[in-house]
């Protein structure tokens, strides 16, 4: 009885580990690499998670001037990105796309939001 409880318990209690391609930091698109990598330079980032939150910053001059939690979820390869806190900061629908250039998440609208780092 002992070792069905052990089984019975090990197996209900894992958890999927999610895969989803969006998990990871991208960066908002800074024409010159020199500035990415620059410990200075002005960026904005967001980080997903794997349980469908993330941290959303903004980077001036190396300093954090605003950071926010999201919320994000996704349907048929179509990312809503939820954001917390900033009454003034719509939702972002992005969807992945590969390029030359890199992995970046583009806006409904066609315009780029962000590039994998």
């Amino acid at each position: 009885l002992a070792i069905l409880t052990i089984i019975l318990y090990s197996y209900c209690s894992k958890i999927e580990k999610n895969t989803d391609p969006i998990i990871g930091i991208w960066i908002e698109d800074i024409s010159s690499t020199a500035s990415i990598t620059s410990n200075n330079g002005d960026r904005t980032e967001w980080i997903f998670n794997d349980v469908y939150l993330g941290r959303y910053h903004e980077i001036k001059e190396g300093q954090i001037i605003l950071k926010t939690d999201f919320e994000w979820s996704q349907k048929d390869g179509t990312y809503t990105i939820t954001y917390r806190g900033l009454e003034d900061k719509s939702n972002d629908i992005v969807v992945i796309k590969n390029t030359t250039n890199g992995t970046l998440l583009q806006q409904k609208d066609g315009n780029m939001l962000a590039i994998r780092e």
